[in-house]
């Protein structure tokens, strides 16, 4: 469904939304690993009714033949088909994941495919390196991701080319008098994230660090579709 831009709401008696400011480091590391490894087998089905905001938020990056995208936190390789069709054969996709156990079945989807022109990299927000800067990013589903307030702006600013597309995808609560938007919401990051912090606003550290952007609401308020420039 789609909706109007509006600011982020917190359900009530949700705790403050400061969020994480650092990237994953100790315990939380730890924590993300276990968290994502335990979901790789079943990543694929939990994302399934996704599909449709999945293209839709491809289709908002405007990718052109022969671009280069990357796929930020791509997890199994979901959205690896649609953005190399997008770039075409000439283009470039690259994925990044943190968690060696997604990342393994993004590659057999890779191998499967005989695609030549997906690289993908296991490394976290600080230590993705890239051998050319690229065109456009999309985060998907990364709410762990986007709440590192400290190593966004750094990862963009290597990663993409000034004026790159950047779309950013999640959940986040939805106004307080939506409630069963909220309880789909709690019961979806329960076991999907690291932390409910940021979850009012799972977008605020990415815009901060993009030139321009445009907020949109979706599924009943309980999603987000985040669109800009850097």
């Amino acid at each position: 469904m789609r909706t109007s831009s509006s600011p982020g709401h917190s359900p009530p008696d949700s705790p403050p939304d400061n969020g994480p400011a650092s990237s994953p480091d100790g315990p939380l590391q730890d924590k993300l690993q276990q968290l994502y490894s335990a979901r790789a087998a079943r990543y694929d089905l939990e994302l399934a009714p996704f599909a449709t905001l999945r293209d839709e938020a491809i289709a908002a990056l405007q990718l052109q033949p022969g671009r280069t995208v990357l796929d930020l936190g791509c997890g199994t390789g979901l959205s690896l088909p649609a953005l190399r069709q997008a770039v075409g054969s000439r283009g470039r996709v690259i994925g990044v994941e943190l968690c060696p156990a997604m990342l393994v079945r993004a590659q057999q989807r890779v191998a499967e495919a005989g695609w030549r022109n997906v690289e993908l990299q296991l490394a976290s927000a600080e230590q993705t390196v890239l051998k050319r800067t690229a065109d456009a990013a999309l985060f998907f589903f990364t709410h762990d991701l986007l709440q590192q307030a400290s190593a966004l702006p750094a990862l963009l600013a290597r990663a993409l080319k000034p004026g790159a597309r950047v779309v950013a995808v999640g959940l986040c609560w939805a106004p307080p008098w939506q409630p069963w938007s909220n309880a789909f919401v709690l019961g979806a990051a329960l076991y999907s994230v690291a932390s409910l912090d940021g979850l009012a606003q799972p977008w605020r550290h990415l815009a901060a660090a993009l030139r321009v952007s445009q907020l949109e609401r979706r599924c009943l308020d309980a999603a987000y579709l985040l669109q800009g420039c850097r």
